[in-house]
């Protein structure tokens, strides 16, 4: 059995009140019968990450993870309405860290779009299961690759 270590978070001085939350799209699609997972790098570290971001003002979680789907990878699909998990980490921002958690709504990719708001800031690949969840940094969202299954209809 694989147990999930979950990364705690340290408040420091921040208040309960002061942990941020974001949400995240899983962007996927199914080539060849395999599943295929889309990362991009982030802007400051480079580091292969989902796309994410803040909630907005007006949309849904799931609409706001399909919103930076968008912009930061360049895809557009169909988002599921149920989060699929939540990972751990802290934003680094000019002097400090911010504690941070991302919710997780799968996104089944049906265009990968030539041109995108972010595509000069950001890389975007396309990886099988394997290489997404060892690419990426943090073993929480690790582990909601390895453990997702698409629905292929």
């Amino acid at each position: 059995m694989n147990s999930l270590q979950q990364q705690e978070i340290t408040l420091g001085d921040a208040a309960k009140t002061e942990l941020r939350t974001q949400f995240a799209a899983l962007c996927y699609r199914i080539k060849n019968d395999k599943v295929q997972f889309c990362l991009v790098t982030a802007r400051r570290s480079g580091r292969w990450i989902v796309p994410k971001g803040w909630p907005m003002n007006g949309q849904t979680p799931m609409d706001a993870a399909a919103t930076e789907a968008y912009e930061e990878a360049g895809v557009r699909g169909k988002i599921e309405p149920r989060p699929i998990g939540v990972f751990s980490y802290y934003k680094v921002r000019s002097q400090d860290e911010l504690p941070c958690i991302a919710v997780v709504y799968p996104l089944k990719v049906k265009k990968v779009l030539q041109t995108w708001p972010e595509r000069k800031e950001r890389d975007r690949k396309w990886l099988s299961r394997k290489k997404a969840a060892a690419l990426v940094d943090d073993a929480e969202l690790s582990q909601i690759i390895l453990r997702f299954q698409p629905n292929t209809a």
